[in-house]
């Protein structure tokens, strides 16, 4: 009802009387619009309480034309909040008109402001505003589109791109902020068109923030919208180093900036076209998407699996994601979540997707991989829910995407199938005949509708007549096809071949397969599951009939023309029969690089983030995706283990605490620490924030990985930790060890013991203060590679850096609390041997090898022959000249002091035995006195 009253008679009269206002647009050019007067009108409802004040307060927007700032910064938004599902329209076009008319009276304070130091908090109000408006339920949407036009046709977008290249850095913050929340369909185009380049920038400069989530979760949501709109817009934001910034993003661990990168992905798989698909896949984008696939939030983890599904559907570039292994998260997550409620999980998608966003969708649900299908079906499923309350469903019909819906609801996917048919019923369509998966069960009726499915409703009839079904189907041989259902055509006979052969790989054999065939065949490879039907058909339906069966049985018998398959099946029963158990040293190969060993509960993200460092640096890795609680120990599982030559331990808080008391093996964390030392893998223990439970505490059987260096985890530094990582790995760390310390096996490096018999003490591990792999004076090499010797030694948190710094509590820089002990012994060097010289300190990992030299044997430890100074001048003055030579103002370069030089310096003057005791002192003092001078300059 619209109640007139004198009160507001004058008031109405000067809105009437103002047809006209002018805007100034990014080209300097004025824009005159004309406003009808109902525009203006002040509306008010009428309740049992009497007349609302939403009219009183819209009028007071409307009469604050040039009014004092702090009127705007002050206006409450109690009227937003209180709209629900249950609003009215009328109270919607309400709030709209409201805050459209106070979005035009502060997008003019703002420009007459001219810089004002309280333009950041009338751009931070505007973003509270637009941010509560988008949250309102069902309605939100509305409001919000509403609100995004209002603020463009006022001039404020045009305002907001121009601060994006302000120096007053609180200023283009939040005007990026603003951006980020207001960037819609016609908003997206208006940004392309006047100032893309400025607003990608300074979204890229709100990712270079480090110290700051807000920003990054600024630059990463502007990222997002920018990619959903165009392929030519996506290739300008790429070209401009958008996707360069959002792939360093995705090593963080802030949920919201996470979340912004994997939609942002999605965005540019869908819209980028293949020309961008070719730039993700050069730039390692699938490998990229494995850790948010992994992720423990499910909106990271499903516009992630969105992303990897978009690309998989090109045919092109299919091969290098599925090298990435993150294909394989697809599945798991469609199983394990409902669409209608994972719909109302979060805002960014809790409103639907636009029409243009699902018309680029629409052909994943034809891609030939399923688990594309899969994740499309259940993404429209989704929408369908979303538009039947929003009353629009009609746009399926308007992008095509009915008849794919069709297709894929009668499909024998089991998944595909019923998310494809939930989200017909939704939309009102009628649902196909389904399909069962059950493929030897199919009737005559069910094979005439998959033969039509495939195109070739031309022969359907002669299905029909010959009554085919899904028995007859499964055993079906190319002269059938040609002699009884008239596929004379060779090419037609391939194609219906072809199709055969993936529903073969499709088919649910269980209600004939008790022995599960089919999942012995499929663990040699996909195509292996063509065979089932035929070892079946064959009497092998029990584990015993499989490793009983020869290789002619195979032909003759199967029907296994492929002589390369026939190996490989008796290959498998081979291993079958002998058990992975039964696998010896002599045996193994060691064809994996890298097994990653974590705890679901914490350790998941640093060891998917460990899979792409090592993976982008060209090991193979494999990581268990299903870290099942309970069950039997995956005999799979095992074998990689054995085949690993580096086992990564990822140690988060408590990630051994059920190995605790755990003797009968229940836990998969103690049963792969077991397998890999049984495997001789290298152990490399990866430290984040864990504490170490004493050893005894843990189960004899594991006890050994308490002694293994390691290297602890740095979030924030993450390239230096996984250079540390890579040296231990190649055994670069340790490549000065003394030649008596022998291995059996190269791939292990030095001092990490492949036996029970060689242990070692608890290693104190050191931070590593470093920022980028290879640049910055945190890293140990310089731009150059050059080693940096001496920033290492200041830096470094083990206690050598007190007696090194110390020089007068220590005057020959050897504290005594150090007792030399035996690398690998916990045995210190007999008192007698020792009695009148300086303790010389334990191996400390930041000297990287100057004190690596093997201690004196403990024969030997009883007579020492003392030598003369000048026996060992020789060495010690030419890592003098070499020092002087290469040291600058603040760090010495060892350019010719590589590892060579110093493990021939080990053998030629540090040589291990009675006689050396002295030489070795002597040169110890030598190295730290020039340390020390080094330091100080």
């Amino acid at each position: 009802m619209k109640v007139t009253t004198d009160k507001f008679s004058s008031e109405q009269t000067a809105m009437e009387s103002q047809q006209q206002r002018q805007t100034v647009t990014s080209s300097g050019i004025f824009n005159q619009e004309k406003h009808s007067s109902s525009s203006h009108s002040v509306i008010h409802t009428t309740t049992t309480k009497g007349i609302s004040t939403a009219g009183s307060a819209m009028l007071q927007f409307q009469l604050m034309n040039g009014t004092k700032e702090d009127e705007i910064m002050n206006m409450t938004c109690e009227d937003l909040e209180q709209l629900s599902t249950t609003s009215n329209p009328q109270e919607v076009e309400r709030a709209i008109h409201k805050y459209s008319t106070y979005l035009d009276q502060s997008v003019k304070c703002l420009q007459k402001m001219d810089h004002s130091k309280n333009a950041p908090l009338i751009l931070d109000k505007i973003n509270d505003v637009m941010q509560k408006a988008w949250a309102v339920p069902t309605h939100g949407h509305e409001l919000g589109y509403s609100l995004c036009n209002a603020l463009r046709n006022c001039g404020g977008l045009d305002l907001l791109m121009a601060n994006c290249t302000e120096e007053d850095k609180k200023l283009q913050f939040s005007s990026a902020k603003l951006l980020e929340q207001c960037l819609t369909t016609e908003n997206r185009a208006h940004v392309v068109e006047h100032g893309l380049d400025k607003v990608v920038n300074v979204a890229c400069v709100c990712t270079k923030n480090a110290n700051s989530v807000a920003h990054s979760r600024v630059g990463t949501g502007i990222l997002e919208h920018l990619f959903k709109h165009s392929e030519e817009t996506c290739s300008d934001v790429v070209r401009l180093g958008g996707l360069d910034a959002l792939l360093f993003e995705c090593r963080k661990s802030d949920v919201e900036t996470l979340r912004h990168c994997a939609g942002a992905l999605a965005n540019l798989s869908l819209y980028g076209g293949a020309e961008n698909q070719e730039a993700m896949i050069k730039r390692k984008v699938p490998m990229w998407l494995f850790p948010l696939a992994f992720h423990n939030d499910d909106n990271i983890k499903y516009y992630a699996c969105l992303a990897i599904t978009v690309l998989v559907a090109n045919a092109e570039i299919e091969a290098e994601v599925l090298q990435s292994g993150t294909l394989g998260l697809v599945e798991p997550f469609v199983t394990s979540h409902n669409p209608s409620e994972f719909a109302k999980s979060n805002l960014a998608h809790a409103h639907g997707q636009s029409k243009t966003w699902l018309q680029h969708l629409v052909p994943v649900l034809s891609s030939k991989r399923e688990e594309a299908r899969n994740l499309a079906a259940f993404h429209f499923c989704m929408e369908a829910g979303i538009k039947q309350q929003q009353g629009n469903t009609n746009i399926f019909t308007e992008i095509g995407a009915i008849q794919p819906l069709k297709k894929v609801a009668s499909c024998p996917n089991a998944v595909a199938s019923k998310y494809a048919a939930q989200a017909l019923r939704l939309i009102g369509e009628e649902v196909p005949h389904k399909l069962s998966q059950q493929v030897p069960l199919w009737s005559a009726e069910d094979v005439e509708e998959w033969v039509k499915q495939i195109g070739f409703a031309l022969y359907s009839p002669n299905f029909v007549e010959s009554r085919v079904d899904g028995d007859l189907l499964l055993q079906l041989t190319e002269d059938n096809l040609r002699d009884d259902i008239g596929l004379t055509n060779g090419i037609q006979r391939k194609r219906f071949t072809r199709e055969l052969q993936k529903l073969k790989k499709m088919a649910d054999y269980t209600s004939r397969d008790t022995a599960n065939i089919n999942t012995f065949l499929q663990a040699l490879g996909p195509d292996f599951s063509i065979y089932t039907y035929r070892l079946l058909n064959a009497g092998v339906e029990t584990k015993e009939a499989l490793r009983n069966i020869s290789e002619d049985q195979l032909l003759n018998e199967c029907g296994i023309t492929n002589s390369i398959h026939r190996f490989r099946i008796m290959e498998g029963i081979r291993q079958l029969d002998s058990g992975l158990g039964n696998l010896n040293e002599d045996n193994l190969d060691k064809s994996l690089d890298v097994f990653v060993s974590y705890r679901r509960s914490n350790g998941s993200q640093l060891a998917s983030l460990l899979k792409v460092h090592l993976q982008l640096r060209g090991f193979s890795v494999f990581i268990d995706v299903e870290r099942l609680e309970a069950g039997k120990f995956d005999n799979n599982l095992l074998q990689s283990i054995q085949k690993a030559k580096h086992f990564l331990l990822v140690l988060t808080p408590n990630a051994l605490e059920r190995c605790r008391g755990d003797n009968e093996r229940k836990d998969w964390v103690h049963r792969e620490i077991v397998a890999a030392l049984q495997a001789q893998c290298n152990i490399i223990p990866i430290i984040d924030n864990f504490q170490w439970p004493e050893a005894d505490e843990l189960p004899e059987d594991m006890r050994q990985v308490c002694h293994f260096n390691g290297v602890r985890w740095i979030h924030d530094y993450q390239d230096a930790c996984v250079d540390k990582l890579e040296r231990f790995m190649r055994g670069e760390l340790n490549a000065r060890c003394a030649d008596g310390l022998k291995f059996s096996k190269g791939d292990i490096t030095p001092g990490t013991p492949a036996n029970p018999g060689l242990v070692r003490q608890p290693p104190s591990y050191q931070r590593m203060h470093s920022n980028d792999s290879g640049s910055g004076k945190g890293s140990d090499k310089d731009v150059n590679g050059n080693t940096v010797l001496i920033y290492r030694f200041y830096k470094t948190a083990s206690p050598s850096r007190n007696w090194i710094m110390n020089t007068n509590r220590y005057p020959r820089g050897l504290p005594p609390q150090y007792p030399y002990t035996r690398r690998g012994s916990n045995t210190p060097v007999s008192s007698l041997a020792m009695a009148g010289k300086p303790p010389i300190p334990n191996r400390s990992r930041s000297l990287d090898g100057l004190l690596d030299a093997e201690p004196p044997s403990a024969a030997s430890n009883a007579t020492i022959t003392e030598q003369t100074p000048s026996q060992t001048t020789k060495s010690c003055d030419d890592l003098d000249k070499d020092f002087n030579n290469k040291q600058t103002d603040d760090v010495v370069k060892l350019d010719s002091v590589k590892s060579d030089n110093l493990d021939n310096i080990d053998k030629v003057s540090i040589q291990s035995g009675s006689s050396d005791s002295k030489r070795k002192r002597n040169f110890m003092d030598r190295c730290v006195s020039k340390v020390r001078s080094l330091i100080k300059k």
